[in-house]
């Protein structure tokens, strides 16, 4: 390759430099930032916005937190690196920390770099599970039943486990093993278990899918297949976990007043678990398997079954619990559940035309808008848009950062560190916003 091939013409913009460069697997917004601090970020035109998606639900104790650039600058001068055919003293650090704090129940974690990774591992530890429990069962289990509108993750495993024809198309042919429920339909839940069914897995809160929350009663028609059938029972909480809907853990906000106790076998977990900083894992519990299984659900994956070069660095296991640790001491796992509340009645509160609902747990908000309604205004139609894609885009214009949640829904997902002021100045952005789209 020649130099004059690798030179660049002066004053190449960033969307030039993407749109040359970089492949266009994503439907970008025509904006490039280049500095967050706490709630804030600002773009190369030095405009800053309130940013209400935190890089989907990742930035969960805000841009560049004191705690995190400590934690990079200590572990980043001791040790970034080392392979996991060694003992790594800040993994097991942060893996105590899971089990005794998050989870509060005894287990085993795994550490890998992402959601969809940390999913694909829960789809291994079922089949596995499925292998390890043939000679009791007569039969080698391989099925995990997931939910219609759910969203798993971009790998050959997670297309296959969502629920979403959308991001399987082009793939074929899928991952076998899979089948997709209506969410929160108990009737059909206890439908489709079957000779082959290994897991259950869902999210407590459908994110990608438009902000639909677990019921009770779903969790525990769950909860007594998993008995009744000697079946694993797995949460996906990657967008929901680590604080953002008022607990460490999303099923217990679901649970709340319920009157028991959900007892997973297995979690999934990434984007708020590091701050910003790329790391996921999965728990396993301790408990020994569903069916009267032999052995305990966090040895299924034993030496040789799963691994991952970049799962849980010394560098990015000091981060993430140096993001946890802020979490905890700074009291904002409860407060993100006080707030979401104030947000939701806010948001109902305002009898706005376009909008038709608002729901979520905690700051995992979805303000679903009437697409009927809003599917009446001129410049909606003639933008070609989705009615969330242009809320978003308006609000963008505003200063306000947020995310679509399918077609019909603005997705709200602030720092967990975000102050009352901050909610106020978001709540007035989108109210006007609002009011300027119905108005036109």
């Amino acid at each position: 390759m020649s130099d004059a091939t690798l030179s660049q013409p002066v004053g190449q913009t960033t969307g030039e430099l993407m749109s040359r460069y970089v492949m266009g697997n994503y439907a970008r917004f025509p904006i490039a930032f280049t500095r967050g601090e706490g709630t804030w970020i600002w773009d190369e035109a030095g405009r800053r916005y309130l940013d209400f998606g935190a890089g989907i639900a990742v930035c969960s104790i805000g841009h560049c937190h004191p705690a995190i650039r400590a934690a990079l600058h200590e572990q980043g001068g001791t040790l970034i690196h080392c392979s996991n055919l060694y003992q790594n003293r800040m993994q097991a650090e942060l893996a105590r920390y899971i089990v005794e704090t998050v989870v509060r129940r005894p287990g085993r974690v795994f550490f890998c770099n992402s959601g969809a990774e940390a999913n694909d591992s829960l789809i291994k530890l079922a089949r596995k599970f499925g292998h390890d429990t043939a000679a009791a069962t007569g039969r080698v289990r391989y099925e995990t039943i997931t939910c219609t509108n759910s969203f798993h993750g971009r790998t050959l495993g997670g297309i296959a486990a969502t629920g979403q024809e959308k991001v399987k198309k082009g793939f074929e042919p899928l991952l076998e093993g899979f089948r997709h429920v209506p969410f929160n339909d108990c009737d059909a839940l206890r439908a489709a278990v079957g000779p082959q069914t290994a897991a259950i897995l869902f999210e407590i809160v459908q994110g990608e899918g438009g902000i639909h929350v677990a019921s009770p009663e779903f969790l525990r028609t769950a909860t007594e297949l998993r008995e009744e059938h000697g079946i694993l029972l797995m949460l996906d909480e990657v967008q929901c976990g680590f604080g953002r809907t008022g607990d460490w853990n999303g099923w217990e906000t679901a649970l709340r007043g319920a009157g028991w106790d959900y007892q997973p076998d297995a979690v999934s977990w990434a984007k708020g678990m590091g701050g910003g900083f790329a790391i996921g894992g999965i728990w396993a519990s301790e408990e020994p398997a569903p069916g009267g299984a032999d052995f305990r659900v966090c040895d299924i994956l034993g030496p040789g079954t799963h691994g991952s070069t970049f799962g849980g660095t010394p560098l990015a296991s000091a981060v993430s619990l140096a993001v946890l640790e802020t979490l905890e001491a700074g009291g904002y796992i409860p407060r993100a559940g006080v707030l979401g509340d104030q947000i939701r009645q806010a948001a109902l509160g305002w009898r706005q035309p376009l909008l038709r609902d608002v729901r979520g747990l905690g700051l995992l908000i979805g303000f679903v808008l009437d697409e009927e309604a809003i599917g009446a205004v001129p410049a909606f139609v003639e933008s070609g848009q989705t009615p969330a894609v242009y809320v978003v885009n308006r609000l963008m214009a505003a200063g306000l950062l947020t995310v679509p949640a399918g077609p019909g829904v603005v997705r709200w997902l602030p720092p967990l560190t975000v102050t009352d002021e901050e909610v106020e100045q978001a709540l007035s952005i989108m109210r006007h916003t609002l009011d300027a789209i119905a108005s036109a």
